[in-house]
């Protein structure tokens, strides 16, 4: 009987993948793409180079990637599930690279959009990343240089 609740639990368990650190990193970047409410050609492709300089991954394992992001995306409702993964699995540094590419996404299409930033800066809140990097992390990625750390 004990076997019996057992597994109950672990059927609703969630699936590892669903939890992997770069599909964490592919839903919030897919969030500030969304941010604004437009989809621009510019920002899809910012997202993608984002996503190959933050992992070893292949352009068809982006676009895998992507798509089970935009799936996550839509189940959830906060972006706390996927900030804690993160926060799990990342140091100091690579919370600036994602900070960067949020702001590489954003800036991308020229144009910064008020709920972008906002977006942005919930993440970093969130990733407790210091403001001095989050303001590092964006004026590198709107002068379009590489970040820092």
């Amino acid at each position: 009987m004990i076997d019996r609740i057992l597994s109950l639990f672990k059927e609703h368990e969630p699936e590892k993948d669903e939890y992997d650190i770069s599909l964490a990193c592919a839903a919030l970047l897919a969030e500030v793409m969304h941010a604004d409410h437009t989809l621009e050609k510019e920002e899809a492709e910012a997202l993608r180079t984002v996503l190959r300089k933050l992992f070893p991954i292949t352009a068809d394992e982006v676009d895998t990637l992507l798509a089970q992001a935009a799936a996550q995306v839509q189940k959830s409702n906060d972006l706390f599930q996927f900030t804690k993964i993160i926060n799990e699995q990342f140091s100091a540094d690579e919370k600036v690279r994602l900070v960067h590419g949020l702001w590489t996404v954003a800036y991308s299409d020229s144009e910064l959009d008020k709920y972008e930033e906002h977006m942005i800066r919930k993440v970093a809140d969130l990733l407790y990343v210091p403001h001095s990097d989050f303001i590092r992390a964006r004026n590198e990625a709107r002068d379009g240089l590489p970040p820092h750390v």
